[in-house]
């Protein structure tokens, strides 16, 4: 008699597996489907960001070569910039940023070099370095059409210790001042820059210069 009882529970134990089978199996069965596929989709994802970088990478040193040729058409070649700039995963759209705003500056088109930089600075996904540089340069080339007062609130956080832009920034700080007609304030921030001996000997020696053009 145990044996038969023995043999009715197995086999009750039996069809229960089969009807958890049933019901659960395909969930089972979908959940590892769907595992498969987000490892998949990750791994794609790895290959279509490896190889946007390496299409950035290439076309960034085709432009950055042909711009370095003599006789070559700048103004194009920043718009090659500008357009990588706008395809490009984020490490080389600030890259290309940044060089096309250098180029279109240097070929006198200021406002769309202007717009480049302050997208930049702009740029959650941009590292802080590159994003300060942007504030720098921008402030910088703003230095005859920008309002004062704004341009010294942009400048003032980079002049703080620490900052790696520190130094240009008190400089370019100094020159805001004056746009501000405040020239005590000017001069004090050369002649600190003029006297700090962890700034280049030639922006020592530009301070120096500007302080004593400003006057006693």
């Amino acid at each position: 008699m145990p044996d038969i009882f023995d043999e009715v529970e197995e086999d009750l134990r039996a069809d229960r597996a089969r009807r958890l089978a049933r019901r659960w199996g395909g969930v089972a069965l979908g959940a590892a489907l769907l595992v498969l596929a987000a490892t998949g989709g990750w791994q794609a994802w790895r290959w279509h960001q490896a190889s946007q970088a390496a299409t950035a990478a290439s076309t960034y040193m085709t432009l950055h070569r042909g711009a370095e040729r003599d006789g070559a058409d700048l103004p194009a070649t920043a718009d090659g910039f500008a357009a990588l700039s706008r395809e490009a995963p984020p490490g080389y759209r600030t890259l290309a940023r940044l060089r096309a705003a250098a180029l279109k500056a240097e070929t006198g088109d200021t406002p769309a070099a202007l717009a480049l930089w302050e997208a930049v600075a702009a740029d959650n996904d941009a590292d802080r370095l590159y994003r300060d540089l942007a504030t720098l340069l921008a402030v910088g080339h703003a230095l005859e059409s920008g309002d004062p007062a704004q341009l010294a609130a942009r400048i003032g956080p980079l002049t703080v210790a620490g900052n790696p832009w520190q130094a240009p920034a008190r400089e370019i700080a100094a020159l805001v001042a004056i746009r501000r007609g405040d020239t005590a304030d000017a001069r004090a921030r050369l002649q600190a820059l003029a006297t700090d001996a962890t700034v280049s000997p030639t922006m020592r020696e530009r301070a120096q210069r500007v302080a004593a053009g400003l006057g006693s």
